[in-house]
């Protein structure tokens, strides 16, 4: 029996051929760790009594839910890592430098690798062709301990994705359709393991979007064939000497295989309180919205304020419309300052964020008041997502959002 993209990752760590349903122990290549999970896993870590960590030069301590921080109690955990940086020589991503998961594939994980993340969207990475899948802190600290994990193998869903997207239909579209299909929990513990003509064609950063949102179908991880543009991608990013390509057997067994045409997916939202409560943007015209959010590890790459500006050149948000902007790294905030994306985006009376998480986690930058809407790109819209129960928080791609802050509804044209 032929072996999944996911089983073969898993296998060369695991030192030996499995399938889906084991569990195995497994060599991890990179572990990481952001500012609401890492106290705690640096607590864990030390429980364990080690005095070094196994691979202190990939495992990375990113500072980006809080940042920069809103009050003296997160100050104090960012504190914790900034000394766990400084004793045990962990790699820190500090206040400014990106959130987690977009810094991780721009700098800090490869094809074929193994990633484990305290944070849910980890699998992000799955777009490199690499495994990478969230954990709790405890296993996390296990992993920086030792270098290793346990894990059942995932069982594996086929995404064939044919044809065209039509004009101004994004991966996100495909996403939210995909979640809407099979629902939130659909794809409970499986791999999401994504081919088809449609991915051929996608750049990176819409892989990254798919990658992204696998686990809002309750997808262990999701993962793309490392290609010529996974190879390109790397090169620009200093390390094309790490590109190879993993390939699923012909003969790969797969638990369920989803065929789509590209062709039949409309501007998809994600409306109030689940992912899975999908429908077209075309039948929400009657949602005003007050404030309207683009960035975050789903959609805040520069391909996605890219979208936004030039929708919203020469325009102004809508007056009773906030408009939010936040670029998922420092490096996507270089390039939109070089692109004149900012300009673009101050001139419309939109606000920019700098990199982080806060609009997104409800932390801080972006709290919806008492029954208030927000248009979103980010990938949750569960209640109370962005820091306060009685808002309401839509989902949608980055083009249906620039529409949405120009209209004060929710609209894609």
């Amino acid at each position: 029996m032929g072996l999944t993209l996911v089983e073969k990752i898993i296998s060369e760590h695991a030192g030996k051929t499995v399938h889906a349903g084991e569990l195995v122990i497994s060599r991890v290549d990179v572990t990481a760790v952001q500012d609401g999970t890492g106290p705690l896993t640096v607590q864990e870590f030390k429980k364990l009594g080690k005095t070094k960590l196994n691979n202190p030069e990939r495992t990375i301590l990113f500072i980006d839910h809080a940042s920069p921080s809103p009050r003296k109690e997160l100050s104090n955990t960012h504190m914790v890592l900034r000394d766990f940086h400084k004793e045990y020589g962990a790699v820190l991503s500090d206040t400014g430098a990106g959130v987690c998961h977009q810094r991780l594939v721009e700098t800090f994980v490869n094809p074929g690798e193994i990633l484990i993340g305290a944070d849910s969207h980890t699998c992000t990475s799955g777009a490199l062709g690499a495994f990478a899948t969230g954990m709790g802190s405890t296993d996390i600290a296990v992993g920086m301990a030792l270098g290793k994990t346990w894990l059942k193998v995932p069982a594996t869903f086929k995404i064939i994705v044919s044809g065209k997207l039509r004009e101004g239909i994004y991966a996100k579209d495909l996403m939210l359709h995909l979640i809407g299909m099979i629902g939130a929990d659909g794809a409970t513990y499986k791999a999401l393991e994504f081919t088809g003509e449609t991915i051929d064609n996608m750049t990176m950063s819409e892989r990254f979007t798919l990658a992204n949102m696998a686990v809002e179908a309750g997808a262990k991880c999701g993962l793309f064939i490392a290609d010529d543009k996974t190879k390109t991608f790397l090169t620009e990013r200093g390390r094309g000497d790490k590109f190879r390509q993993i390939l699923p057997d012909p003969d790969a067994e797969y638990e369920r295989i989803i065929e789509i045409n590209a062709q039949d997916i409309p501007h998809t939202v994600s409306c109030p309180h689940t992912v899975d409560n999908t429908r077209p943007a075309s039948e929400l015209k009657d949602v005003k919205v007050n404030q309207v959010y683009v960035g975050t590890c789903t959609n805040g790459r520069i391909e996605d304020l890219r979208v936004v500006a030039n929708i919203l050149k020469n325009k102004k948000v809508h007056e009773d419309v906030r408009m939010l902007i936040c670029p998922a790294s420092k490096d996507v905030y270089k390039q939109a300052l070089k692109e004149g994306l900012i300009d673009i985006f101050v001139d419309s009376n939109a606000s920019v964020l700098p990199p982080g998480c806060g609009p997104c986690v409800g932390v801080h930058a972006g709290i919806l008041g008492d029954g208030e809407v927000c248009l979103a790109t980010q990938n949750r819209n569960f209640q109370g997502r962005m820091g306060n129960t009685k808002g309401f928080i839509y989902l949608a791609s980055p083009y249906v959002a620039a529409y949405t802050a120009l209209r004060g509804y929710i609209s894609a044209e």
